[in-house]
């Protein structure tokens, strides 16, 4: 196995995508059986922009996203980050990609956080677990929350949780975030300020990913993979 991502020899020459997934497969092994969860995929993650994977619940959208998380491998077919294959890198190399390259925000606000220690905490252990100096003073203000530095976790909402860990993903530098039905456990109120966030990620060259049935989340996208059960129905937006 490579150890390193870039020991691996591109699958294509020219200038690529920050992913590149053809005929992607995915299945699980069960006690009933072999279950096939994504079939056939292909699609493209450009470098920067928002990229949502749509549909409803079972269509394919958290499997992929752990897919291109590197936390899962895929079973046929190929991806590649930055053109280069991945299914061969060695756990080593997995890992240290996750590390410095790719954040992951989860559905539920307290999964993504620290409990226990205070919001400029969680700020700086994000950023330090990639090796990064700690998050920029003015980064409280950018998600909408100043003067919580010195807070709990708890202390915050769970929209104000949801924006922190987008912040803590922006404290870590990635080349992508992936989101992981991010407004799904919010109010309207609170996730409008989430896709503001998340928005203003975007923009400032960070590529995201987010998989969701949320149609305001859906309407930002610059291109849209429209999922269902496990196979792509349609691809919306820049070179599609």
């Amino acid at each position: 196995m490579a150890e390193s991502l870039f020991d691996a020899e591109p699958l294509f020459d020219e200038v690529v995508p920050l992913y590149e997934l053809r005929g992607a497969h995915v299945e699980y092994r069960t006690p009933a059986g072999v279950v096939p969860a994504v079939e056939d995929v292909t699609f493209d993650v450009p470098t920067d922009g928002i990229t949502v994977l749509a549909g409803p619940s079972g269509s394919g959208k958290s499997t992929l996203l752990r897919v291109l998380g590197l936390i899962d491998r895929h079973t046929a077919g190929a991806v590649a980050w930055q053109g280069r294959d991945i299914r061969n890198l060695s756990h080593r190399a997995r890992r240290a990609v996750r590390r410095d390259r790719i954040a992951m925000v989860f559905q539920a606000p307290p999964d993504n956080l620290i409990g226990h220690l205070t919001v400029a905490q969680n700020l700086r252990a994000a950023a330090q677990s990639a090796g990064r100096p700690d998050a920029d003073d003015g980064i409280l203000e950018w998600l909408g929350i100043p003067g919580t530095g010195d807070w709990k976790v708890g202390a915050l909402s769970g929209g104000q949780q949801q924006r922190l860990a987008f912040g803590c993903a922006m404290a870590r530098r990635p080349a992508v975030v992936l989101a992981d039905e991010p407004t799904s456990q919010l109010d309207a109120a609170s996730a409008a300020l989430v896709l503001d966030v998340l928005t203003r990620l975007a923009g400032e060259g960070v590529a995201v990913v987010a998989a969701s049935h949320d149609p305001d989340l859906v309407s930002l996208g610059q291109r849209v993979v429209r999922l269902r059960e496990g196979r792509v129905e349609g691809i919306e937006g820049v070179a599609a």
